[in-house]
């Protein structure tokens, strides 16, 4: 009796083992990793939650990484430490044009307003043309390169008539203070900060010079691995697209502390945000070849691209 009691025992310790084990296997085992930047839907999404239930099913865990701007995100795109991520028009043109392997799998509505070109508030420069000659801060490679070049063009300037000073945003914002720098070419929420502790002036934003699309992009190995994975995250962001929509004094104060800008003035950068995700269309493609072909005439890129030869279809 006491051999079968023993036996019994055996048995049932197995089987609440295989139970448990079988738990553990049924937990997402696949990770996908996210990058992110310190504003935008995506650390939203982050905050928020959400995006975890409509992987877990799909077996994926997230991870989250942060960057400072699009070109880090995307040299972490090359390098197979992200699986997806954001950034604006330029970064991935540099990107496509260097061999980094990835897909733009959607992208946000244009926010022209969002970027702008902005001098000191007593500057003697008042219009495009004064830039001639003068020292201008960026950040290279970001989205906002192509603004330049365009208010450029429309000032009747080359590109080789001023002097680009690359630096990345709380660099350019020491700089410009310091009057080290004539001008400043930035994105929000640093333009929001800018303009409310400088009194910055806007010498132009990207309205009809650059639509300013934010794109959503992948690995060209995740994007084929797991379509429908892809499709999930983005399913993801559009639902925080739709939450965040006309929400701009709450989504502020829930970015706030993450990104170290008081509220209101993260609440007047978002009033030039825009909403809603979709998958990329000709326009959008052909706009993106434009920043593409401009680049490379200008010697900033080494080769000519096919943008349209990178777009993800969706998988459903």
């Amino acid at each position: 009796m006491k051999l079968v009691r023993a036996l019994v025992a055996v048995a049932a310790f197995v089987s609440c083992a295989g139970v448990f084990l079988s738990g553990a296997r049924s937990a997402p085992d696949k990770v996908i990793t996210i990058g992110f930047q310190k504003y935008g839907n995506l650390i939203l999404l982050k905050g928020r939650g959400g995006l975890e239930g409509r992987l877990a099913p799909l077996g994926y865990r997230i991870e989250w990484r942060e960057f400072p701007s699009g070109p880090p995100l995307m040299e972490a795109l090359n390098a197979g430490a992200i699986d997806f991520g954001h950034a604006g028009e330029t970064p991935p043109i540099f990107a496509q044009a260097a061999g980094v392997p990835f897909v733009y799998a959607a992208y946000e509505q244009p926010a022209p307003k969002s970027e702008a070109i902005i001098v000191p508030q007593n500057s003697p420069l008042k219009t495009l043309a004064d830039l001639k000659g003068k020292k201008i801060a960026l950040n290279k490679g970001s989205n906002v390169h192509f603004l330049l070049v365009r208010a450029l063009e429309k000032a009747g300037l080359k590109y080789s008539e001023i002097e680009p000073t690359f630096l990345a945003p709380a660099d350019a914002r020491a700089a410009f203070e310091k009057g080290a720098v004539d001008a400043w070419v930035i994105w929000d929420p640093f333009l929001a900060a800018a303009e409310a502790a400088t009194g910055a002036r806007t010498l132009a934003d990207g309205v009809g010079l650059a639509p300013n699309r934010q794109f959503y992009l992948a690995t060209q190995k995740f994007a084929e691995a797991d379509p429908a994975a892809v499709d999930a995250v983005l399913a993801g962001i559009a639902d925080i697209d739709r939450w965040a929509a006309g929400k701009e004094r709450t989504v502020a104060e829930k970015l706030s502390p993450g990104i170290g800008i008081p509220a209101p003035i993260l609440e007047v950068a978002l009033k030039r945000q825009t909403y809603g995700v979709s998958p990329l269309e000709a326009e959008v493609v052909a706009d993106q070849q434009r920043i593409a072909d401009t680049f490379f005439g200008l010697g900033l890129i080494p080769k000519q691209i096919p943008v349209s030869s990178i777009v993800r279809k969706p998988a459903s």
